[in-house]
C-alpha cells in the first residue's frame, strides 16, 4: 500500500475520507492524468489535474479534468482578472512544495486561490493528485472543496 503524503495528512486531520490508488508512474508521456486513468482503469473525466497559474500576477489553483485543457481566458475571467499564465515549473514547485507530476492542491507550501471546473460535481467521487508521483487519491468534491475553500468555475476550453 502506498504511504501517505502531507496533502494526505492534512484530509486525515480535517477528517475528510479519502482513498489512495498508487500507480506507475510514466514521465516520458505527454498526458500525465491520461497515463494514471489508463493505469487505475478509471474514466479520463474522473481525473483531475492539478494547474498552478497566475491571474494578473496572483497565483492561481486550477483543478481541471484530464483530457481537458485549461482556458486561460476562462480562468482570468473566474478570478476577476484580465491576464492568466502558466506559473513555470520551479515556481509551481517552489509554491506548492511539490515535484510537478505530483502537484496537489491539498497542503500546499504556499497556499493560493483554488477554483475547480464545474465538471467536478457531476460526479460523486473524483481522483486528484496526493502529492507525490503515481499516487492519487479519490475524494467526493464537496469534500475538496470544502477543505480547500475552493469555487467552481466554468475553466476548460470548449
Amino acid at each position: 500500500m502506498a504511504r501517505g503524503t502531507r496533502a494526505t495528512a492534512a484530509l486525515d486531520k480535517a477528517g475528510v475520507a479519502h482513498g489512495l490508488h498508487a500507480y506507475d508512474y510514466a514521465a516520458e508521456v505527454d498526458s500525465k492524468g491520461m497515463a494514471a486513468a489508463q493505469a487505475l482503469g478509471i474514466a479520463p473525466e474522473l481525473v483531475f489535474k492539478t494547474l498552478m497559474a497566475w491571474v494578473d500576477r496572483q497565483p492561481v489553483v486550477a483543478v481541471i479534468p484530464c483530457d481537458r485543457r485549461l482556458s486561460l481566458k476562462k480562468l482570468a475571467a473566474a478570478c476577476g482578472g484580465k491576464h492568466a499564465q502558466m506559473m513555470e515549473v520551479a515556481e509551481a514547485e517552489r509554491r506548492s512544495g511539490y515535484k510537478v507530476g505530483g502537484i496537489s492542491p491539498f497542503a500546499q507550501q504556499r497556499p493560493a486561490v483554488v477554483l475547480f471546473a464545474s465538471a467536478a460535481l457531476r460526479h460523486a467521487r473524483i481522483w486528484i493528485n496526493a502529492g507525490q508521483r503515481g499516487l492519487l487519491l479519490d475524494i467526493a468534491p464537496d469534500d475538496a472543496q470544502r477543505v480547500l475553500q475552493a469555487r467552481c468555475a466554468d475553466l476548460c476550453e470548449e
